[in-house]
């Protein structure tokens, strides 16, 4: 098992920033890669950023290159989304998961967390 709790969300403006933390309380974090994903309202889950275990591979969907930075520590076995020029079409519940792999695939990974609301106005 590897627990996950993601952090950071809240409620801001559009145009502004947020980072959200999970940190999984596991010593095997490092062994995992790490996904975010999300999910708004009446809407599928959607894949968001993905990096590998030593950070050596990084994915981002399309939709956030350039404002979404996803980053690890793993001394702190944390894993961290940084959202910039944050747009209401961002807002979401979003949620961290660890797998074996880097992957947009939902299905890729193992762990989840139970999410952190991320609400944009306008």
């Amino acid at each position: 098992q590897v627990p996950l709790v993601e952090s950071g969300g809240g409620l801001v403006q559009a145009g502004g920033s947020l980072r959200l933390s999970c940190t999984a309380t596991t010593r095997t974090f490092a062994n995992y890669a790490m996904g975010w994903f999300r999910q708004a309202p009446g809407k599928e889950r959607e894949f968001v950023a993905a990096i590998s275990w030593n950070s050596g591979s990084i994915y981002y969907a399309d939709s956030v290159k350039g404002r979404f930075t996803i980053s690890r520590d793993n001394a702190k076995n944390t894993v961290y989304l940084q959202i910039n020029t944050l747009k209401p079409e961002d807002t979401a519940v979003y949620y961290c998961a660890a797998g074996p792999f880097a992957s947009n695939l939902e299905g890729e990974y193992d762990y989840w967390g139970q999410g952190t609301q991320v609400t944009v106005s306008s």
